[in-house]
């Protein structure tokens, strides 16, 4: 298919015709100016219907004294990008919504677009990179609520968790060296929704109507402070209460304290219960003894006598060695989270004591980001996030758009 260049989209541009009208391919967008020192060139461009060869300008922008082509610039392509918005948006949509590159270039080829995977690869973190400024530059302004007509919400929930990744070490590609090939790094993952969002099929299982998910490598904080700016955009502002959970790790006690002070923290019954059936493990020397003696603690802890079992606790001695170094960690576990554990006055209420939203979200992470032979950088892991994340958490068509 060949055309000529039109004053109008031929190539199934995404943004540029719903932007404003193009004025003629002889004038540069911003400047409003004639092409100076000009010829035609030949473009060709892939779009969703097939590929297309246009006659196009080239030269100089008088007003910045520039050079470029006009009508990539009103279509909001690059240099020398090959792929229609139309196309690259259908394309990047499908990387994020599959397990691998190689299978995001399956599915395009079904869908009538054969494609490599390595063209994936670069066109995912282009777009990431993209996706990771615009996060940057969002996060310098204050969030403004998404849906504020909304009525305001009687619980805020929060929840926290990381797990591991794998990556490309010092010593990766060389064949001798003393340096660690792979690496394992931590990944946190953070989930906010609003409490009326939950919801439950008919066989059961727990179900968010809504919800926003971010995730980060790097310092707490910072994880405290992306996922703040997306709760404030979903609502944390208004919301009667605020509800923090998440397991024993510190740095996610550290990050509540930081961003949602005053918030009612709640310890993921499930990881507290995992505590209780290790010290029984170390107490009764089997796993059968341990359920016995775990079991009643366990039923208690939930159930609104939660200051009879810590005592309890508090007053096992645990004596020396490997047995007593386990049991005194365990102690300082129950200690140091005795706050986080009124798990009955907190079902009362009808507020979830588990964290099963977070785990969720990190399974899913873990779909994408931790399948056999994945070893990843960190700029190509964070920017593949970052896409994701636009297309999660509402931000997809900000994308087609400047930073």
């Amino acid at each position: 298919m060949k055309l000529k260049a039109a004053n109008g989209c031929g190539a199934d541009c995404k943004r540029s015709c719903k932007l404003k009208p193009i004025v003629t391919a002889k004038f540069f967008p911003l400047s409003e100016r004639a092409v100076v020192h000009r010829r035609r060139r030949k473009m060709h461009l892939r779009g969703v219907g097939g590929e297309v060869e246009l006659n196009v300008w080239h030269g100089q922008d008088p007003g910045d004294e520039h050079w470029g082509c006009p009508i990539r610039e009103q279509w909001g392509l690059s240099a020398h990008q090959q792929l229609s918005l139309a196309l690259e948006d259908k394309l990047a949509f499908t990387v994020t919504a599959t397990g691998s590159y190689a299978e995001a270039a399956a599915v395009a080829g079904k869908w009538g677009c054969p494609v490599e995977d390595s063209t994936l690869h670069a066109l995912a973190q282009r777009l990431g990179e993209r996706a990771e400024a615009q996060i940057q530059a969002r996060l310098k302004q204050v969030a403004v609520e998404a849906e504020p007509q909304r009525a305001r919400t009687e619980l805020a929930v929060l929840q926290l968790d990381g797990w591991q990744v794998r990556q490309r070490g010092p010593g990766w590609g060389k064949k001798q060296t003393q340096e660690k090939r792979v690496e394992w790094h931590d990944l946190k993952t953070g989930v906010f929704y609003r409490h009326e969002q939950a919801a439950r099929t008919q066989g059961g299982r727990g179900l968010l109507a809504e919800k926003v998910v971010v995730s980060w490598q790097g310092e707490p904080l910072e994880i405290g402070r992306r996922l703040h700016w997306e709760a404030m955009r979903g609502g944390l502002g208004r919301a009667k209460d605020v509800l923090v959970l998440g397991d024993g790790a510190p740095w996610i006690w550290n990050v509540a304290a930081d961003r949602w002070k005053g918030a009612t923290e709640v310890l993921d019954f499930y990881h507290a219960s995992q505590h209780l059936w290790e010290m029984g493990q170390v107490l009764t020397g089997s796993e059968a003894s341990a359920a016995a003696w775990a079991q009643p603690r366990r039923h208690r802890l939930r159930h609104g006598r939660e200051a009879s079992v810590l005592k309890e606790l508090a007053a096992i001695k645990p004596g020396r060695g490997e047995r007593g170094k386990i049991l005194r960690r365990e102690q300082d576990y129950f200690a140091s989270h005795r706050e986080r554990m009124h798990y009955q006055k907190i079902a009362d209420r009808g507020w979830p004591i588990g964290s099963g939203a977070v785990e969720s979200a990190c399974r899913q992470r873990q779909c994408r980001f931790k399948r056999a032979g994945q070893f990843w950088t960190p700029s190509g892991l964070r920017n593949l996030c970052a896409l994701e994340e636009a297309r999660r958490n509402y931000h997809w068509e900000q994308l087609w758009s400047p930073v």
